[in-house]
């Protein structure tokens, strides 16, 4: 129970500064959709996957392996300067080549975004240990509050930016402020650990082994996650790029309030399980089921409200995203799950357990592309995603069985049902005479008829799931607030 209070006060935070976070970048992306044009959009998209894609060469897969526990990453302060080392070193040469080959291979506004991106993810990149180290403890509060703090200072300069006339600049302008306030907040204000060079031979070696086998799961990951984009900015265009990056940045934002904190947290409470099956097994289930059946409610409302929510909070010239942006809701509805069951692999030990199905997920993205995405332009490309999607959970899902106990059909059929059921009872509500003619009217009576559904059918049918995580809710609470305040031995899990 103490690593439950600690993930029950981690999730907390994490959630609440979440919501802080998403209210605030979804106000900045709909006010930056409204005043940039769509081509800048996907100048900077196309951008950022190129840079995305090539950082496991400067991560080398060293962040798993801080988080998980052996001998040689036992004592916290020694394995925090190793990684620091190693990753000093691997940034300090990404850094060379990237800049060397944008030089070379890009020009105009591309080249502008490269360079300040490149410049802006290796300077973020060296205060991954600070973060890891309280990934580790299971202890999110600064995190979280650097997170709030990160959005609002990026918005403000984005947007003012934006207001003054600037279009790519505004959107560099967010990477390049979000670094800054990632170095203030974990080395200059209250440092959560200081920078130390270590040389300690059988650690540098785990961390170099441990990447290693981590690597190429992590440099697969990226390729699967980036090669949609470029290669709709390749074939397809700018501009076209522009209306399939913002249906990806606007799918996000149900998983940003629930997944992305789970998911930030689970790694290390996972990799505390580990040689515990049955816990880590109900561990894997409670924290699989209400990804599903959160992202389920969420993303059914978004998928029934897409054309209304297009044309009145975005304008109507993001209404040729409209297909894409429904079929990209699908892919996020699961993308979580994949997240997690790779957490799992990693905790274990065993990450290169993804890269078979990494390979044969990255295989089947680039077939479909060209033949589904030359046919359909970006909603063949978005049919692909999905696909890709569903093919490499059915794989994960397979092999995690060897390390825990967990039926898939427990965690997906109740909320496909409720989100069948829902979506079925909310367009025969909008047949109603007086509904339509109104796109506030019609988005309302959707949601209202969804969620009453949705919700109705889940309480009836797993009731006895939702008062088990109650009872599981309340006394995590009772203990922490049984707990000691003053004298004693401190807990080691306290951010600093």
């Amino acid at each position: 129970m103490r690593l439950a209070r600690r993930v029950l006060t981690a999730a907390t935070w994490k959630i609440n500064a979440k919501v802080i976070r998403t209210g605030v970048i979804f106000l900045r992306a709909v006010i930056l959709a409204r005043l940039l044009p769509v081509e800048v959009f996907g100048v900077y998209a196309a951008a950022t996957a190129i840079v995305a894609l090539t950082a496991p060469f400067a991560q080398f897969g060293m962040g798993a392996a801080f988080l998980h526990r052996c001998k040689e990453s036992r004592d916290e302060l020694e394995a925090a300067s190793a990684h620091f080392t190693l990753k000093a070193i691997f940034t300090a040469f990404w850094m060379l080549v990237m800049i060397a080959s944008a030089s070379f291979f890009s020009t105009g506004r591309m080249l502008t975004a490269l360079l300040l991106l490149i410049g802006a993810t290796a300077v973020t990149g060296l205060t991954n240990t600070p973060k890891l180290i309280l990934v580790r403890r299971v202890v999110h509060q600064r995190l979280a509050s650097i997170e709030v703090i990160r959005s609002i200072v990026t918005t403000i300069t984005a947007v003012a930016l934006a207001y003054q006339g600037a279009t790519l600049w505004a959107l560099l302008s967010m990477d390049a402020v979000a670094a800054m306030v990632s170095v203030v907040a974990l080395y200059l204000w209250r440092p959560v650990w200081r920078p130390v060079f270590s040389w300690n031979a059988p650690v540098l070696r785990y961390f170099l082994k441990f990447g290693s086998r981590n690597f190429l799961a992590g440099l697969l990951s990226q390729a699967l996650r980036r090669a949609d984009i470029l290669w709709t900015q390749f074939y397809l265009g700018s501009t076209v790029l522009g209306f399939y990056s913002r249906s990806i940045t606007f799918a996000r934002y149900p998983n940003q309030i629930v997944a992305q904190p789970i998911q930030s947290i689970v790694g290390g409470a996972y990799a505390e399980l580990k040689g515990n099956r049955k816990v880590l097994s109900q561990a894997f289930y409670r924290t699989n089921a209400l990804l599903v059946r959160a992202g389920f409610l969420l993303g059914g409302v978004l998928i029934l409200v897409a054309p209304e929510f297009i044309r009145i909070v975005l304008g109507v010239k993001w209404m040729p995203m409209l297909d894409t942006f429904r079929l990209m809701l699908v892919f996020i509805l699961l993308e979580p799950i994949r997240g997690t069951v790779q957490n799992l692999f990693i905790a274990v030990g065993a990450p290169e357990k993804l890269i078979m199905a990494r390979l044969i997920q990255f295989g089947f993205l680039i077939c479909g592309l060209y033949v589904l995405g030359t046919q359909f332009g970006i909603v063949g490309v978005a049919v692909t995603v999905n696909a890709t999607l569903f093919l490499g959970l059915a794989i994960l899902f397979t092999a995690s069985r060897r390390f825990v106990d967990c039926s898939v059909g427990r965690i997906f059929l109740t909320p496909i049902l409720a989100l069948v059921f829902g979506i079925a009872g909310a367009r025969v509500a909008i047949t109603l005479p007086g509904i339509l003619g109104s796109d506030w009217r019609t988005g309302g009576c959707k949601i209202i008829v969804f969620v009453l559904i949705y919700g109705g059918l889940m309480l009836l049918l797993e009731s006895r799931e939702v008062a088990k995580l109650i009872a599981f809710v309340r006394e995590s609470r009772s203990l922490e607030s049984r707990r000691p305040r003053k004298g004693g031995v401190p807990d080691k899990a306290t951010d600093t």
